[in-house]
């Protein structure tokens, strides 16, 4: 069961009376209401208009999105340099049934407060980071966290830790499974949230605040115009055997039997490039969810922004 807490619904429904109390006016600061068509019956109040084909999204600017099917509550506010993000962390989509027998964890609501910079500046050097840390957030409120908390012989020492999406973990048609906790994440590419294929989608935000967006994006990521594809990563299978461990062929069922192998694919180490999107016509660094290895960015380049460092479900 999803158990709603009255008085976070109270202030949603303020938040989102103040957004079109706030934005009245001309018509250029006109707050709007849609019903995301990937959602359902969810209902998004934003200061932007909506998304059509190719425009900004909506979910760049401050935004409320509620869908009462589902329990779903996020209100995210654009102020000032500041991207704050509340959310009770359940999805606004169908999910599997949890739990199941891969996983055994009932999806329940939970209590993000993210505070993430709306205009971020890539570091001296990448981070690499592990669980607990979540990746990123997607637009709905559902938290994005590619590792699993899951090793060869339960043994966190042993140098090989499962690749999530590679193993029997209960995972539902939107590449996601259920938290100890309660907590409902994405692995991978979050299904229910992609759309189209026809321009790079935003679907949420990384921890250092950089932008995340579908799996299609242009050919020529400087070109609006050069057409849109797939974007793949830059991590391969290793070669040969592993060295130790559980032995055998590097065949994907662990993270260490990837590797980042520049120029490979279309990314950097971090699942990312720079480039334009609708919502930045200039131009910005954004990462991208894969549909193949390595999913979800495995690094920020980018400073982790502290509501977000090591603030994330214990992973799984």
């Amino acid at each position: 069961m999803f158990h709603r807490s009255t008085r976070y619904s109270a202030v949603m429904l303020l938040v989102a009376a103040l957004l079109l109390a706030a934005c009245g006016g001309d018509d250029s600061g006109e707050a709007a209401t849609f019903t995301a068509a990937n959602a359902g019956a969810s209902t998004v109040t934003t200061t932007a208009s909506p998304a059509d084909s190719g425009s900004a999204s909506p979910y760049a600017a401050s935004y409320v999105l509620m869908n009462e099917t589902y329990g779903t509550e996020v209100v995210v506010t654009v102020d000032g340099g500041v991207r704050t993000i509340e959310s009770n962390g359940l999805p606004d989509h169908e999910t599997g049934e949890f739990p199941n027998a891969g996983n055994p964890n009932a999806i329940s609501a939970q209590r993000y407060n993210y505070t993430l910079p709306a205009d971020p500046d890539t570091a001296a050097g990448v981070t690499s980071y592990n669980i607990p840390q979540p990746f990123g957030i997607a637009v709905n409120g559902v938290v994005l966290d590619p590792f699993a908390a899951e090793w060869y012989q339960n043994d966190r020492n042993s140098g090989w830790q499962l690749a999530a999406l590679a193993n029997p973990l209960g995972f539902d048609q939107n590449n996601a499974h259920v938290q100890p906790s309660g907590a409902y994440h994405y692995h991978g590419a979050p299904t229910a949230l992609l759309t189209t294929t026809g321009f790079p989608e935003l679907i949420g935000f990384a921890g250092d605040g950089f932008p995340i967006y579908g799996p299609y994006g242009y050919t020529d990521a400087a070109d609006t115009t050069s057409g849109v594809r797939e974007l793949t990563g830059s991590y391969q299978l290793k070669s040969g055997e592993r060295p130790d461990g559980p032995g055998g062929a590097h065949d994907g069922t662990y993270v260490e039997d990837y590797e980042y192998r520049e120029g490979s694919g279309d990314l950097d180490e971090c699942n990312g490039r720079d480039g334009v999107t609708a919502e930045y016509p200039e131009g910005s660094y954004y990462y991208v969810a894969t549909l193949e290895w390595p999913f979800l960015g495995r690094c920020f380049v980018g400073a982790i922004a502290g509501s977000f460092e090591l603030s994330g479900p214990p992973g799984r």
